[in-house]
């Protein structure tokens, strides 16, 4: 297919971080705080000898064999993924590969997209409610922030109608999601509604290739937070995955933090049981109908509104698929052809096995998949 302009500024846009909602600017912020802790696990050192499960060192060659048999979750040491993962593999899932296996440093250009998008969910978050920092030190510490806004936030939605950055998660298809989802209201008609705000540098809609990708994102959040409220969403998945200890003691300022709001809770178990007894005592209803807005980034201007239409089976359609990469029992995929337009932008074309075999994956940096049985 024959590129044009606009392809080629949508690509441009979408891998340079154009297009940004809250819920995404949350998720990125929280990757870049785990890149520095994971780095270590990830690479290899200058030694050619590593430690063994036993303490005894192995190879460097036996070590990259080992990479053979280990599926993505497990090579880059994710116990769960954030629904922008399965987002971005909706745009390029060679794309999102590459990108975690050569992560670069962030260009000027995404920082000052980033900055712009920290400051207008900042904005749309103080016409809410003010913000509290909360020191935070281990990873119990951050799950009970999660559970405290929302322990908060179900009756501030039952009784003013509105509120912003509602933490979702739940098992899906065999791997936990976590995200955020920006806004939930309700309408005149009663319904529950779910906006997504995105951001544009351009002051244009997005064409369909990435308005795909973003009707996919409202879409699983809709997913996960009917799971949610229906009961759906267990402790024991939350805990099976996350390999949170529940017992462990919260840190001062958290629970000074859930003093301030009545809580009184001495471990991240005890929060824990109160957020799955509010999600099924609340009565909240799912999510009805699911909104798309843009506006454009330096004037704040509407672009225009788009509702989304949910399908069930199509998105989990879309979820098996993805998850069976994540899962090891695929090989990632490029684009088509009809979307090639796409690498032009791409940090990761001149490396790219996929643009080079021509829509196969000749020889990857990623390791051979599982099979599946």
């Amino acid at each position: 297919m024959a590129e044009t302009g606009e392809e080629e500024a949508a690509s441009a846009e979408a891998s340079g971080f154009s297009d940004l909602s809250d819920s995404e600017l949350v998720e990125f912020l929280d990757l870049e705080d785990a890149k520095e802790s994971s780095v270590s696990l990830n690479e290899p050192g200058p030694s050619s000898e590593l430690p063994g499960k036993d303490g005894q060192p192995i190879s460097l060659q036996n070590w990259k064999k080992g990479l053979e048999v280990l599926s993505p979750m497990e090579r880059f040491h994710l116990k769960y993924l954030y629904v922008t993962d399965l987002c971005t593999q909706n745009w390029c899932e060679l794309q999102m590969v590459y990108g975690k296996e050569l992560p670069g440093p962030l260009t000027p250009e995404k920082a000052a997209v980033l900055d712009t998008g920290a400051s207008i969910h900042l904005a749309k978050e103080l016409e809410l409610h003010d913000l509290v920092t909360v020191p935070i030190t281990t990873k119990e510490d951050a799950w009970a922030i999660k559970f405290l806004n929302i322990l908060s936030m179900i009756p501030t939605l039952q009784s003013e109608g509105r509120i912003r950055e509602f933490p979702v998660f739940g098992e899906v298809e065999g791997v936990f999601l976590v995200g955020v989802i920006d806004e939930l209201h309700y309408t005149s008609k009663g319904e529950l509604e779910l906006a997504e705000l995105k951001t544009r540098r351009r002051p244009v809609l997005p064409l369909s290739a990435q308005k795909k990708k973003d009707c996919f994102q409202v879409c699983l959040y809709k997913y996960i937070f009917d799971a949610m409220v229906q009961g759906k969403v267990t402790p024991a998945s939350l805990i099976h995955h996350t390999k949170l200890c529940m017992e462990k003691p919260l840190g001062p300022s958290v629970l000074r933090h859930a003093g301030q709001g009545g809580i009184s809770v001495k471990s991240l178990g005890d929060l824990m049981e109160l957020v799955f007894l509010s999600l099924t005592l609340s009565d909240l209803p799912a999510i009805d109908t699911l909104k798309l807005e843009y506006i454009h980034q330096e004037t704040a201007t509407a672009l225009g509104t788009e509702i989304v239409p949910f399908e069930e089976q199509e998105v989990k359609s879309k979820v098996q698929h993805y998850v069976a990469y994540w899962m090891g029992h695929r090989d990632p995929q490029g684009v088509d052809v009809e979307e090639a337009w796409k690498c032009r932008s791409c940090d990761y074309a001149a490396v790219c096995e996929w643009r080079r075999g021509g829509g196969v994956l000749s020889s990857s940096l990623e390791p051979k998949a599982k099979k599946l049985k």
